[in-house]
């Protein structure tokens, strides 16, 4: 099957960091657009850097990926024609808000380093090369289909122009929300963990190792490096925990200090302006049998209020749950969408997703035992406010989603539109090595 480009998408994003990848094929321009100039380096790098992510499958797609570098080139050359300009206060802000979102796939600054086998300073500069334009290339496109809006007939036409075994099917979907209860721990639990972590850090000061009684005692994830987190920015860490590690000179042992995943001692190991690396020590303390009883005992009363109708769900939340959700009704929030849906295969604790399972819609559940996000034990009744099966596309089930593939349709048109009227004032060759490509615009006429 042909495969379509999604012109706003931008396949290879300008700022990828496979252009790190040393070439050994023979350099020469492959194509010209205005004054922008492609590579035959820029183009089998990034083929062969997307081969091994396998976003494409085979080598007729490389014609795809030269299609997407032209019209980002188009894009590049037609914002200096509209004098579209991006700063560099914008470019370094945009730098480092990627350079902090590489570092937080990698797990630290030394992973990237030793992944790319360089410093951040020269990684930073080979990210930097192409930012530029990979801003330009944004508001470019900005310009051109930010406008765009969809109505509601052209949706209904979208869907209906779907051959009906072409329709896609939708995953089962659903709407939870939540009665939580967190057990209380005892001062006298506090007091004994603080304890513990005091005598340990006394055993650091008396010169015994760090990292050694990370890895024996803390527990949190990090102990398998010896407690060390790797470097992290200003608002990336517990804020009771940045504040007493950017305050702490280099192999300085901290106070204990509580954050909501339990009592740390925190040692700076290094800062890099207004990065830091620490390694810590974290303990947590241990419910009581007594105390974790009696709030499952608690949540089994409202449990029973919900099955006798003395109490709405709604009621029940604002009345007697722990957790910050009783803000938003309860309702579990979906971090990648932002929405209060969530696909039920993408819902990653086992006795979560079981549960839900084996709920209707408008259904809730006994108490159960489940961890919070800072794995802490918690209590839960959960409801399932809306639930869809799994089915094929239709339009009064799925309408969003329907509405934004039109809407992306529509954007996709008048942009094709818009490349078709400024080609014709822009100088553009592609090699004859690429004359055969089955490109969607025809770049040359």
């Amino acid at each position: 099957m042909k495969k379509k480009i999604n012109l706003l998408l931008l396949l290879i994003p300008l700022f990828s960091l496979f252009s790190f990848g040393q070439s050994n094929v023979i350099d020469g321009v492959i194509a010209t657009v205005g004054n922008q100039i492609i590579l035959k380096s820029d183009l089998e790098k990034i083929y062969v850097q997307s081969f091994n992510d396998r976003n494409y499958v085979d080598k007729d797609d490389i014609c795809v990926i030269l299609e997407e570098l032209i019209f980002q080139k188009m894009l590049v050359y037609q914002a200096d024609v509209d004098s579209v300009v991006v700063t560099e206060p914008e470019v370094e802000n945009e730098l480092e808000r990627r350079m902090k979102f590489y570092i937080s796939q990698v797990g630290s600054t030394e992973n990237l380093e030793a992944y790319y086998k360089k410093t951040i300073d020269e990684i930073k500069t080979e990210v930097r090369k192409n930012l530029k334009d990979q801003l330009i290339v944004r508001q470019m496109q900005g310009k051109i289909i930010d406008d765009v809006k969809i109505t509601p007939s052209e949706v209904r036409s979208f869907f209906n122009s779907i051959p009906k075994d072409s329709l896609p099917v939708i995953p089962s979907e659903v709407e939870v929300a939540q009665i939580v209860k967190k057990p209380k721990i005892t001062e006298e639990t506090k007091k004994e963990v603080k304890n513990r972590l005091a005598k340990i850090k006394e055993r650091i000061i008396n010169g015994e190792d760090f990292s050694a009684l990370a890895v024996m005692y803390s527990e949190d994830a990090s102990s398998k490096k010896g407690g060390e987190l790797g470097f992290y920015g200003r608002g990336e860490l517990y804020p009771e925990f940045e504040v007493v590690a950017y305050n702490l000179k280099e192999n300085e042992l901290s106070d204990i200090v509580e954050t909501k995943a339990g009592y740390h001692i925190i040692q700076l190991i290094k800062r890099k302006g207004e990065e830091v690396n620490v390694r810590h020590i974290l303990l947590k303390p241990k419910l009581s049998i007594e105390e974790s009883i009696n709030v499952k005992m608690s949540l089994d009363s409202i449990y029973n209020m919900l099955v006798n109708k003395t109490i709405s769900f709604d009621e029940a939340i604002q009345k007697y749950s722990d957790d910050i959700s009783k803000q938003n009704g309860g309702m579990l929030i979906n971090s990648e969408s932002g929405s209060t849906k969530f696909r039920l295969n993408s819902i990653e604790d086992p006795t979560l997703k079981f549960t839900i399972e084996n709920l209707k819609q408008e259904d809730f559940s006994k108490p159960i035992l489940l961890k919070d996000a800072e794995g802490n034990d918690v209590y839960k009744i959960i409801y399932v406010k809306t639930k869809t099966n799994e089915h094929k596309a239709n339009l009064k089930d799925d309408y969003s989603i329907i509405q934004q593939e039109a809407l992306v349709a529509k954007q996709n048109k008048i942009m094709k539109e818009w490349i078709a009227s400024k080609k014709k004032g822009i100088f553009i060759n592609i090699s004859k090595e690429y004359s055969d490509c089955p490109f969607q615009n025809n770049w040359l006429k």
